[in-house]
């Protein structure tokens, strides 16, 4: 069983307290949710993706469309993590809490589909997707598990089956806007909570970040489990500063068995 201090056990159980008392609750994760099951977060220093390479230089729509085998080569290792990787332990603990009833749905900036691989079933993906990819020139989509695997395992860039052109992990680029469908749904959801859960967001990345801000300019609670501080630490009813793999499935642990 997990040590917690005598500080993140309090903020533990009153989590806990307000999704016992909670309706309609929401959860908002980022990438440091899924760092536990080995895909490298964005803007941690030095182990983040942006520690080593420039953002607009090899993951905007721009270089995609000039040059996709750069693309593709910065891709490959992270796409390689993603294949394999699996859902830890806060996945699952948030899939229980979602079959208990206990939460409306989930928001996520990843890509990695762990969430649906855990068994959450109501999941708002703000970024895209890695399951599926689109051709650049006929639209046709195609499952991404044989194709991913393939260029995983050799790096033969992913060609349409129909003609021929590259395929685009439907995954979005800096400079793509964001799914309309899955904005106007993740926005709703925000508006109509009671509670939100931020997991592993450093919330820097506009206009998700916002998306708390809409929640408790509504009324709603607030709690944060982030190993870096965000711009709505002081707005939070309770923070918690420690790995999302330990505090959330001890959260979910009292929120469903007291």
């Amino acid at each position: 069983m997990t040590s917690f201090s005598h500080q993140t056990q309090a903020a533990i159980e009153f989590a806990a307290d307000l999704f016992r008392q909670s309706k309609h609750a929401v959860v908002l994760t980022g990438a440091g949710l899924s760092t536990p099951s080995g895909i490298p977060d964005f803007r941690s220093t030095g182990t983040g993706l942006w520690a080593k390479d420039e953002p607009l230089e090899v993951a905007s729509l721009s270089t995609f469309r000039t040059a996709p085998e750069r693309f593709f080569h910065w891709f490959r290792p992270l796409a390689s993590q993603i294949f394999n990787a699996k859902p830890n332990l806060a996945h699952w603990a948030l899939a229980r809490l979602e079959k208990a009833g206990r939460i409306d749905a989930i928001i996520t900036q990843n890509i990695d589909t762990l969430h649906q691989k855990a068994g959450s079933k109501v999941v708002i993906e703000m970024h895209g997707t890695m399951q599926t990819l689109t051709c650049t020139q006929c639209y046709h989509q195609v499952d991404a598990v044989h194709y991913l695997a393939v260029f995983v395992e050799t790096g033969e860039i992913p060609l349409c089956p129909k003609c021929n052109q590259v395929l685009k992990p439907d995954v979005i680029l800096f400079g793509e806007q964001l799914p309309q469908s899955a904005w106007f749904k993740a926005q709703r959801a925000a508006r109509q909570c009671d509670l939100m859960l931020v997991i592993g967001s450093s919330l820097e990345v506009l206009p998700v970040a916002g998306l708390p801000m809409q929640a408790l300019d509504r009324g709603a609670h607030l709690i944060i489990v982030n190993n870096a501080q965000t711009y709505l630490n002081v707005r939070a009813d309770a923070v918690i500063v420690e790995d999302a793999a330990v505090t959330i499935p001890a959260i979910v642990e009292r929120v469903l068995n007291g």
